[in-house]
């Protein structure tokens, strides 16, 4: 475990400007609230999992429980929304693309035909669907009512016999 004065903490003044966008505790009172939106930072920062957390910032599982309950509560909307309007319009905007993946189907989530893939595709298929109508052969069951080479029954919701 490494000592408190090794660890990467907010600062009073930091604390002081974050404070009264934190809930209320209501009847247990919490856990050290600087160690733990510390601990919530530094594993955001770091792109850590919750249980690699360093020890000194309190148990992972705590610090974790408050991300979530903060999360849905909407507190850390509120207060990053109130320190940016405060902060005015930055002269710089600066985007971290370590933190922007995407998967390699990413492509496939835009609009049908757009991307080279999709029309590449498109073409093989219908090609192959020429070579078919060309060649005189047909899929077994392609017609309404021939599957596996029976008759269709004469009665249209599929009982009976042929």
């Amino acid at each position: 475990m490494l000592p408190l004065s090794e660890l990467w903490l907010l600062s009073e003044a930091q604390m002081r400007r974050i404070e009264p966008h934190f809930p209320l505790s209501h009847g247990i009172p919490r856990v050290d609230d600087r160690r733990i939106v510390s601990g919530l930072i530094f594993v955001n920062r770091n792109g850590l999992c919750w249980r690699d957390v360093p020890a000194g910032y309190g148990p992972h599982k705590t610090i974790y429980n408050r991300f979530i309950r903060w999360s849905r509560q909407g507190v850390f909307y509120r207060m990053f929304a109130e320190l940016a309007a405060k902060a005015g319009m930055p002269d710089k905007l600066i985007i971290d693309a370590t933190h922007l993946k995407a998967l390699r189907t990413a492509a496939s989530l835009q609009k049908r035909g757009s991307t080279q893939t999709y029309r590449a595709h498109q073409r093989r298929t219908e090609s192959f669907a020429d070579f078919e109508l060309e060649s005189g052969q047909e899929k077994q069951g392609a017609r309404r009512g021939h599957h596996q080479g029976r008759e269709p029954s004469k009665n249209r919701r599929g009982g009976g016999k042929g």
